[in-house]
């Protein structure tokens, strides 16, 4: 009995251990992501406090400097998109990535405000295709499990977000010139050797070639695709820019309307921040299997409404009582919304590469990361609003929401592929 015990043990650990797809290449794309979230999450805190007490901008200018930065860069991801479709995407996302390091440490070299700004607007241009190049290798290195790789992607990504927030939380109660540039030198180093890391990683099968090989016995090779003259994909990104408003609100709505709605303690803000990432790690890649074909992530569009105004309510409740109430109702509303965040994910990751044709996948997955820049611009204001209208706002929006995933499940509806691309049997080159 303990010889048959000794025999069988092994076997147990390796089906505990994490399945992570795409084999070595898999992995140290991973550890790329983590240590890009780690640096990022090293200079996140600290960009607004760096041009105000390093480079002397005021408030104003900061915002200013932010907004248009950050509109510069919603061109990134169909950018890189269609660069990644022509060239290597290891190697596009290399030179993206040494790009994001330059455009940082120039900001050391200047306090031009003019300088500043055109740095920020450089860096902002692969920071956004960078998004794109990553989800776009996740779905040629990991084939019919990319619903699940980009469900690890994204938990090693809260990880390295959390890890970076710490140690920038510990420099910045320091609050010297010095902690704010090794902050953002630490950023950038993280940049650099991410690149040398993805340097390593062998190029996955790209689509649009095996597409591009397949017709070149044809008399006249068929044109590429373009998102841009594809309607339904164009008004399925159009309403994906709105049900990415999760962030918005966990980011910009909940701190603000803590601070000006509810009796509800400040401090409460960033624990549910904090919260946010615990539940993103424990559940994304747990979640992930109920999306892993095109038909059940529109499926997933349903639950993914009525949470989304179970949190509104939730919401709307914490400003109609004491302390108590609010902070409960709260906690209770991040929860719910961290769910959305995490489903609306499944449905995003195995829609968006479904609706892309095989001959230009790295485009329409480009078009497809205006959604996600457009509602970091646009997001916050409307957000703003809905909290400046009063608990009567969360529930519009949410009715609101609601209508959008109803009417994304109408639009896919006969655009989805017959025979599932994560299907064993199928893999993203072979589609289509």
């Amino acid at each position: 009995m303990n010889q048959h015990r000794h025999r069988t043990a092994p076997a147990t650990r390796g089906r505990n251990r994490i399945h992570i797809p795409g084999g070595r290449d898999g992995r140290r794309m991973l550890v790329v992501t983590l240590i890009d979230k780690t640096g990022t999450g090293l200079w996140a805190t600290a960009v607004a406090l760096y041009f105000t007490q390093v480079s002397g901008a005021s408030v104003a200018q900061v915002g200013i400097l932010i907004g248009v930065s950050g509109a510069i860069g919603i061109a990134g991801a169909p950018l890189a998109g269609r660069l990644a479709d022509r060239f290597p995407v290891t190697r596009v996302l290399i030179g993206a990535q040494l790009l994001r390091a330059a455009a940082l440490l120039a900001l050391l070299t200047t306090d031009s405000y003019t300088l500043l700004l055109l740095y920020s607007a450089i860096g902002a241009l692969p920071d956004r295709g960078s998004n794109v190049l990553g989800k776009l290798y996740a779905a040629r290195v990991a084939g019919p499990e990319r619903t699940r790789y980009q469900a690890v992607t994204r938990t090693a990504a809260n990880i390295g977000w959390a890890l970076g927030g710490l140690a920038a939380a510990a420099a910045l109660t320091i609050g010297t010139t010095t902690a704010y540039q090794a902050l953002l030198v630490g950023n950038a180093l993280s940049y650099v050797v991410i690149a040398a890391l993805t340097l390593r990683c062998a190029e996955p099968p790209s689509p649009s070639r095996v597409a591009a090989a397949s017709t070149t016995s044809a008399a006249t090779p068929a044109h590429p695709s373009t998102p841009w003259r594809d309607r339904t994909f164009l008004l399925y990104t159009a309403t994906e820019a709105a049900l990415f408003l999760d962030d918005a609100i966990l980011q910009v709505g909940l701190p603000l309307w803590i601070v000006h709605a509810t009796d509800a303690p400040v401090g409460l803000a960033p624990m549910l921040l904090v919260l946010n990432s615990v539940l993103v790690i424990l559940f994304q890649v747990p979640l992930a299997r109920f999306g892993t074909t095109p038909a059940a992530a529109r499926r997933l569009l349903i639950p993914l409404a009525c949470l989304f105004i179970t949190g509104c309510l939730a919401l709307a409740a914490s400003a109609t009582g004491g302390t108590w109430t609010a902070v409960t109702a709260l906690i209770a509303a991040a929860i719910v919304l961290t769910f959305v965040e995490m489903l609306h994910a499944v449905v995003s990751w195995e829609l968006s590469v479904a609706l892309a044709p095989t001959d230009a996948q790295g485009a329409y997955l480009g078009v497809h990361g205006l959604a996600a820049s457009t509602q970091r611009s646009a997001g916050p204001l409307l957000v703003t609003t809905v909290i400046a209208t009063g608990p009567l706002g969360w529930p519009l929006l949410g009715a609101g929401y609601a209508a959008l995933c109803l009417a994304q499940r109408r639009l896919v509806r006969d655009r989805l592929p017959a025979a599932a691309l994560s299907d064993p049997s199928v893999t993203v080159s072979e589609h289509r």
